[in-house]
Formats: structure tokens, sequence, C-alpha cells
């Protein structure tokens, strides 16, 4: 038997959380494995189909959830509209390359540094691949704070790229906005470093 209900909770990070049933009654628990493959991240608000089970511990918990026909569509236009590049992502590396040469230009060539950022960025990409499996399978996630930690540190360039070739974390607007803030972060740091004006030798110069 199929019931009807809105998800009223939803922990991305641990891939769970509630659904409010349509005809009233207590909140059911689903998991990111009970949802079907494909259809892009659960939010709060969606209405689902399900069936339910009890649990070993006796507690019930749907399974085999479904989206109505009409949500499927607009799951299916979310997900295929999630990762457009939009002006800021398209000139985000472009302008930082020009920083880039105009500091090399300026204060020196560092090696070190460029092999640093390629390195943070190859590291975050592979993180943001990680946690997008992690999300489908339903796997332990890998946090926010971490991936927020690799694109401050300098690996926001593999981020970005990872986040529009995998369609993965561009909707949630809360952490679009903290990733931005580590790209300009990073990119002031790199230029206030590279002037002097932060006192940490410059390793490398050419």
């Amino acid at each position: 038997m199929r019931f009807s209900g809105k998800l009223k909770t939803w922990n991305d990070e641990r891939g769970f959380g509630f659904i409010e049933p349509i005809q009233g009654g207590q909140e059911i628990f689903v998991h990111i494995k009970s949802f079907p493959s494909g259809t892009g991240r659960p939010t709060v608000g969606q209405i689902l189909t399900f069936e339910i089970e009890t649990a070993s511990d006796g507690k019930k918990k749907a399974r085999a959830v479904q989206y109505p026909p009409r949500q499927k569509t607009t799951q299916r236009s979310r997900k295929s509209s999630a990762a457009q590049w939009t002006f800021p992502r398209l000139l985000a590396i472009p302008t930082f390359l020009g920083i880039y040469v105009y500091v090399a230009f300026r204060w020196g060539f560092s090696v070190p540094v460029l092999l640093a950022y390629l390195g943070l960025s190859l590291v975050a990409f592979i993180a943001y691949a990680v946690d997008k499996s992690a999300a489908v399978s339903g796997r332990w996630r890998t946090s926010e704070q971490t991936l927020h930690l690799f694109s401050l540190a300098g690996g926001w360039p593999g981020a970005l790229i990872a986040q529009q070739l995998l369609r993965h974390k561009t909707s949630k607007q809360s952490f679009v906005v903290v990733f931005w803030f580590t790209v300009v972060l990073n990119v002031g740091a790199f230029v206030a470093w590279n002037a002097g004006l932060i006192p940490v030798p410059r390793p490398g110069i050419a």
C-alpha cells in the first residue's frame, strides 16, 4: 500500500529526513537509499509517495519513495538547469588567471604556488566527486566545512569545475554563498601575500 506525504525535514550531510504523511500521524523516517536514483537531492517541501515498513527497532520508515508524475518533470528540469554556467562562474577562473599573470609579472613567478593551486584543485575535485557518489548511494557524506576548507586553501578552481561537471552543490544557496566567500578570501590573500602585505616568505620566486 502506498502513502503520500511531504518531506518535512532533510539532513543533506547524513542523507536522511522525515516525511509528514498527508493523512496525518507520526512522521516517517526516510533514507536517501529509498529515493529513486538520478533524481537529484531531496528538498524540504517535496510531495512524495512511498511504502511503509517497520525497522528492526520497531520504528516505521519509508521505502520505494517516488515523486508524483508532475514533480518528476520538475525534478528533471531542476537537475538539468542546476549546473548552468552563470556569468560569475564563467568569469571566475579566467579572471583569476589574469590576476595570476599580473602578480607573476609584478612580483615574480612562484612554481610551488602554481603547483599548490593545481594540486589543491585536483584534491577538491576528487572530494566533490566522492561526496556526489556518497549522496547518490547513501554513504557517509563529506562535510561542507571540509569542502569549503579545500576552496579556501586554494582548491576553489577545481571545486568550481566539479560543481559544474558533476552538477553538485550548485542549488543550495547557503553553500554557494560561502563558497564564493572562500574564493574572494583566497584570491585576496594571494594578492596581499605577493604584495608583501602578509609577512610570510614566498617560495621559489623566479
